[in-house]
């Protein structure tokens, strides 16, 4: 008999319900089998870390004596400047958003030190943040001028809100050229020199629900080591990617639009980043509750990282010059492993996501269900997706081991 979010929610708050991480899922479903992982298990965490450009927060600042339009001026934090075309004293920080005076790569490669991801951190942290604004006064809002120390307990409102994170597999870059050159994927040498990656594979969200059966608007998560929401399908969101028989898409497929109260959260899972030659951006940490309500889903949170399959791209000229030429296909098992074939070439391999912190992440979010801290939401829409390809007898076919 199917489960339902409900029933599940019923069992956390009385304690019984049987929560394990996506890596303890593989385990169970490999060694009993696909059904008797349903039986057994309610809920699975997942988690991930790692560097999410598309990534901010919003504030009101509130109101000063006599008050200030922002709207239409200027506003600097911490010398980083923030959009302020919204309203009065509403203003939106973007993770790579740089001073006026960096030299960006006018040195190449240029160095990136301090972006909005970095005051982002600090601001979350509690950290005093200089404030720098102007405006052109009107007659309701007279004042011209205003610098002050801003700090996230002062404030009104400080909302995390990401348009684009969590992408349901993405890219591994290599550098065929004969110059080293430096990436969002980090510093790629010539000539094959290695290989960059940036996913938590079998633990990734996206990826234990692959076609967002259960993550849709309104599903609660961890974020930035706080609660946050879905609130939409995130940019550049792509159901139709190429898939395996497992639904497992071989492309950056599905990715999320996520909110969430900064006031919250922890610089351990919000912390600035600089890509050097590439800019600033801001390392998020995701994690999302995925509700067993069936074999389909017990089979889709069995995933594991030979399962996964991630496309290899030239970042010299396929990737800048948009050509969709692949070089292959390799498992996260084999990124993992260390080193990769590309041909006849051995190439090692490098993640600039940190699995270490995605365990934490899938490990403290199941601790919070399994102490009644945290329910699961009913998603009021799913995600654009397709429907699934695997039939029920396909569950029944994966080995179990003896």
């Amino acid at each position: 008999m199917p489960r339902t979010i409900q029933e599940i929610n019923e069992k956390i708050k009385a304690g019984k319900a049987v929560v394990v991480t996506a890596e303890e899922m593989t385990g169970i479903a490999k060694k009993k089998g696909v059904e008797k992982a349903y039986q057994e298990v309610d809920v699975v965490t997942t988690g991930t870390f790692g560097p999410m450009c598309s990534s901010g927060m919003y504030l009101n600042i509130g109101h000063t004596k006599p008050k200030i339009k922002l709207g239409g001026g200027t506003c600097l934090l911490n010398g980083i400047p923030a959009y302020t075309g919204i309203a009065a004293v509403d203003i939106y920080l973007g993770a790579g958003q740089l001073p006026a005076d960096d030299p960006r790569n006018k040195i190449h490669p240029g160095e990136f030190r301090y972006g909005g991801g970095h005051v982002i951190e600090e601001f979350v942290s509690g950290k005093d943040i200089v404030l720098e604004a102007s405006a052109y006064g009107t007659d309701c809002y007279p004042r011209k001028e205003l610098k002050s120390w801003l700090n996230i307990k002062d404030v009104n409102e400080a909302v995390l809100f990401n348009l684009r994170n969590a992408y349901q597999n993405y890219n591994v870059a290599v550098n065929l050229s004969d110059k080293a050159i430096y990436t969002y994927l980090g510093i790629l040498k010539p000539r094959l020199g290695n290989a960059n990656y940036c996913s938590a594979g079998g633990l990734s969200p996206l990826l234990n629900d692959p076609l967002y059966r259960t993550i849709g608007i309104g599903t609660r998560i961890f974020l930035g080591g706080g609660v946050g929401f879905v609130a939409w399908q995130g940019t550049q969101h792509n159901p139709s990617a190429p898939r395996t028989e497992r639904e497992v898409p071989t492309r950056s497929a599905g990715t999320l639009s996520v909110i969430g109260d900064l006031k919250g959260m922890s610089p351990r899972y919000l912390r600035g980043v600089s890509m050097c030659g590439y800019g600033a951006s801001l390392g998020v940490g995701v994690g999302i509750p995925i509700p067993i309500l069936d074999e389909e889903m017990a089979f889709f949170t069995s995933v594991s990282d030979e399962d996964i399959l991630a496309p290899i791209v030239d970042y010299s000229e396929a990737y800048p010059q948009a050509k969709p030429d692949i070089l292959g296909e390799v498992s996260y098992r084999e990124l993992r492993s260390g080193t990769i074939s590309i041909g006849d070439k051995t190439v090692a391999t490098g993640s600039i996501s940190s699995l270490s912190r995605a365990r934490e992440i899938a490990l403290l979010l199941k601790e919070w269900i399994e102490k009644g801290e945290f329910l699961l939401t009913e998603p009021v829409e799913r995600l654009p997706g397709k429907e699934s390809g695997i039939t029920f007898k396909a569950f029944h076919e994966r080995p179990v081991e003896q």
